[in-house]
């Protein structure tokens, strides 16, 4: 609400000087205002009203463009971080992460990085990365996601989420991904160092199913940084405000609708030229050969 619709609407009880002195503005400006007919909305804000709420407040402005521009409107940045401001809509911020989830066993024996070096993935089921990340229950308690995303397209193409974080939790995961997914001998399945990846019988299952392992450098987190960069954006936009989740049973719930439905075929990827997962999976499929 502008001030001279506040004064408007404050009218009845209070005089237009006193109102208009107190909110720093001219009499005359207010009356030149109430003279005007009232704006005409284009036919993008109704568009990026809609964008916004049907996307629960998590696209800011590159990605409501990207949206926009998908519909058919030519709309700037600038245009709509006027239009959020001014209607009083925010959208999700991240933030920090505290828990660690990552314990490394010394006496692992584990592969090279073999993604050092090498370029980006061009094609599906070439590279998965995994890790895991903590989500919060009320009463202090925290929960456990697992998860396998492939590198080229980033969906996540497996996920398990349990009360604790045992090797079973990442051999789940990886069991839905191989199960769903079906990939070619040569696949590289690459993780940090955490014990769960590193352990037995983890890597006994990449090699059952005829991959390659390889493993981040010890103390280098930026190894396995596009499978870490999606956790501060799925908290903030499954979890707006940090509440945490009544019980395990909703956060399964919960992660389920958001990763299988929204974030893998709904939601904008700004290193996918802001489409999903499952439009540019399309997309590289019918430019295939």
């Amino acid at each position: 609400m502008s001030r001279f619709e506040f004064i408007h609407a404050c009218v009845e009880p209070w005089p237009v000087q006193v109102l208009c002195r107190v909110l720093g503005v001219s009499c005359a400006g207010y009356y030149q205002w109430q003279g005007r007919a009232p704006a005409t909305p284009t036919p993008w804000q109704g568009a990026a009203h809609a964008a916004f709420t049907r996307h629960a407040r998590r696209y800011g402005t590159r990605r409501l463009r990207a949206e926009l521009r998908a519909e058919g409107h030519a709309v700037g940045r600038y245009a709509l971080r006027s239009w959020l401001h001014r209607h009083g809509l925010r959208a999700l911020s991240t933030r920090p992460q505290r828990p660690r989830t990552t314990v490394a066993d010394p006496a692992a024996v584990v592969a090279e990085n073999r993604l050092l070096g090498q370029p980006a993935p061009t094609a599906l089921n070439q590279v998965w990365v995994g890790d895991i990340t903590y989500l919060p229950l009320v009463g202090g308690r925290w929960c456990y996601l697992a998860t396998w995303r492939d590198a080229c397209s980033r969906r996540v193409v497996g996920w398990h989420l349990a009360a604790q974080m045992p090797t079973e939790l990442v051999l789940l995961a990886l069991e839905q991904a191989l199960t769903l997914r079906q990939p070619a001998p040569g696949l590289i399945i690459h993780a940090d160092r955490g014990s769960q990846y590193t352990s037995t019988a983890c890597r006994a299952r990449i090699e059952q199913a005829e991959a390659v392992p390889s493993f981040s450098r010890p103390g280098n987190p930026y190894d396995n940084a596009q499978a870490e960069a999606g956790w501060s954006t799925l908290k903030t936009e499954l979890l707006p405000g940090g509440s945490p989740f009544a019980s395990l049973e909703e956060a399964r719930l919960e992660v389920a609708h958001y990763l299988d439905t929204y974030f893998n075929l709904d939601r904008r990827h700004s290193a996918l030229g802001y489409r999903s997962p499952h439009q540019f999976e399309q997309d590289l499929k019918r430019n295939l050969p």
